[in-house]
Formats: structure tokens, sequence, C-alpha cells
């Protein structure tokens, strides 16, 4: 049976608020099992940045720094995430941008609340994801994250988006 491209975004839609509840939910290893081997997770340091390879980021991470975070986010003595920030995400204007056979390019809206040490902030971005198919069904190979306040102060951001 042939998916619809309405049923094609129902299915990204769904996939986005599933990674997002994980996050929200604190189930890091489901969250770190939607990405792929050889992904990237990119927070760029400033507004319309190309490169992450050479120039400095917020987040530029592959697998294994996605791994080492998660194990971190666990571990006793990270006072940074202790008490673990409470989040609360909401995903909106899914767009599908591209679609490869292989791999969909999907465009979406993200609000971040954050509440941690009786201090709560809000972060906007605009996000990319490239999303690869696999047997396993989608897989995130790519999210690059473009914070609304790029360049502004972060004050030590301890979450992912």
């Amino acid at each position: 049976m042939m998916m619809t491209e309405r049923d094609t975004l129902t299915t990204l839609e769904q996939f986005l608020y599933r990674e997002a509840w994980l996050l929200d939910t604190n189930r890091f290893d489901e969250w770190l099992a939607l990405y792929t081997a050889d992904c990237r997770y990119w927070v760029p340091l400033e507004f319309g940045q190309v490169d992450g390879e050479n120039t400095c980021s917020v987040i530029h991470d592959d697998h294994e720094l996605l791994e080492i975070r998660v194990r971190q986010w666990r571990h006793p003595r990270a006072h940074a995430r202790v008490p673990l920030p409470r989040t609360v995400r909401q995903v909106g204007n899914v767009m599908l941008l591209a679609d490869t056979g292989d791999a969909l390019c999907v465009g979406s809206t993200l609000l971040v609340t954050e509440f941690r040490a009786d201090r709560q902030r809000l972060f906007g971005a605009r996000v990319e994801h490239e999303l690869r198919r696999t047997p396993e069904g989608l897989r995130i190979r790519q999210k690059r994250v473009d914070l609304a306040n790029a360049e502004g102060p972060h004050d030590g951001i301890t979450i992912v988006f």
C-alpha cells in the first residue's frame, strides 16, 4: 500500500513527538537508539553557521559523544545535572523538506521549557532532521538545532534539544 503525503507527514510528526517525549521523560537510552551509528548532532553557536567541523558550536556530537553525554546524565557526581532538569518540549510546524528515497529531510520548530534549581528557562529553535529509512524504522542521521538566541548567553546548557 502506497503512503500518501499526509500519511508520511503524520509518520514524521509522530517520530519527532516521540523523540521529544523520550527526552522529557528521561528515557535517554531509547532516545540514543533513535540515532544512526554515523550520526551528527549539531547546535551551531552562530545564526546561519554553515560549518560545524572547523568552528565553535554549542554542541557538535557524533554517536560516541552522545553516548558519553547520556552516561554523564546518570553519573552521581555530575553536579551540573543534579537535580536533573525537568523539561517540556513542544514540536511544531513539521514540514517534509526533501525525500531522496532512503532519507528524509524534515524541518520543524521547537520550544523547550526547562526547570532546574528553582529556575525556568525557555529555548526556541528551528530544527532540521535528516532521517534514514532502516529495517528498524526511521533513524536520525543528522540533527541540527538553530537556537533563536544562538549568539546570546546560555549560562550552562545541560540539556539536549
